[in-house]
């Protein structure tokens, strides 16, 4: 099969997982879509909402229709970086055990690894799973264990903020995406999410979805040949060169936000890493799309979940991250010349 044949064939799976997962989480289109673009890029997610949205649902979801292994840990204050690794447990008889823990149990049938709550785990257990995230293995018992198909999801939780340790800026940076998963306001969705049944049991409402309807290790595969095929023109690529320009001195844009003194609003624009993790993201946008070129609105799909939490501000703006943060994105949106 060649790579053409081979990408459609891929396009048509990766709709139909969007459809398999709308079935059980409803309500949340941009939720989904930006997951599928993430999974396709190749790229780790650290998603925001409250508590009960669903998030844990969606995870689950789109890990029983791609298939292999998933693994979920709990951040906490005790939790310590071995605990990652290595399980210890005293058995039957008495005698002390060490298996492996979750990151290593499945070996490389590791597909959807979800660390809920990582700002509540110490900075050592966050640094380890950067590192894993980055590399896709892990040293340990005096040998490599690799998970090549290995896609991340954290959690942040934004409300409670006791023994809590905020992610530093370069591990947020190995996020493809920062997305917020918001309640859902449409009244036809909460009427069905607080009184049809069906929603109320997710482990029945899982249970409909059809198991592994993809090849998952075929994932990276896939994605660099989704890189290869989507081209950018000339046009297009100085856009995105203005983009990152914009991200560091946005002034020189015309932009300025409502009360912000831009002169000083800015600490450090987007990272070469973070352009890179947009345009990859955009040409998963375009070949969903069924297009083998990137358009604008590629980049602006993906451009507050790809850049948003890349671009640092200075320390009397950064209380107001998620508000500025959106702002200047949308603010780059309108302000530069569209191709």
């Amino acid at each position: 099969m060649g790579a053409g044949e081979l990408l459609q064939d891929w396009r048509v799976h990766a709709l139909r997982i969007e459809d398999e997962v709308s079935r059980v989480v409803i309500g949340q289109p941009q939720t989904i879509r930006l997951i599928t673009v993430a999974l396709f890029a190749r790229g780790h997610v650290l998603l925001e909402g409250g508590v009960g949205v669903g998030k844990t649902t969606v995870l689950r979801a789109f890990a029983r229709v791609v298939g292999g292994e998933f693994e979920r840990v709990e951040g906490t204050i005790d939790l310590m970086p071995g605990d990652l690794v290595y399980h210890t447990y005293v058995d039957a008889e008495g005698r002390p055990r060490i298996d492996p823990g979750p990151l290593l149990r499945h070996g490389e049938r590791l597909t959807t690894f979800f660390f809920n709550e990582i700002n509540r785990a110490r900075p050592q257990v966050q640094s380890l799973l950067l590192r894993a995230m980055a590399e896709r293995s892990v040293w340990a018992f005096d040998r490599e264990y690799r998970f090549p198909h290995m896609t991340v999801f954290a959690d942040r939780n934004k409300v409670e903020k006791e023994e809590t340790f905020e992610l530093a800026s370069a591990a947020r940076d190995r996020f493809l995406f920062e997305l917020g998963m918001p309640t859902p306001t449409e009244p036809d969705v909460r009427r069905s999410l607080v009184f049809d049944a069906a929603f109320h049991d997710v482990d029945s409402l899982l249970a409909r979805l059809p198991p592994a309807i993809v090849q998952w290790e075929q994932l990276n595969q896939v994605g660099a040949a989704i890189q290869e095929s989507v081209q950018s023109s000339e046009t297009i690529e100085r856009y995105v060169l203005d983009i990152w320009q914009a991200t560091e001195t946005p002034q020189r844009f015309g932009i300025a936000l409502d009360g912000v003194d831009m002169d000083r609003l800015i600490l450090a624009g987007a990272s070469p890493r973070g352009m890179s993790a947009l345009l990859r993201a955009a040409r998963v946008v375009a070949w969903l799309a069924g297009r083998s070129h990137l358009v604008p609105e590629d980049i602006h799909a993906v451009l507050m979940p790809a850049l948003g939490h890349r671009v640092f501000f200075t320390p009397i703006y950064e209380l107001r991250r998620q508000e500025l943060a959106e702002a200047l994105m949308t603010q780059i949106m309108n302000r530069l010349a569209v191709p």
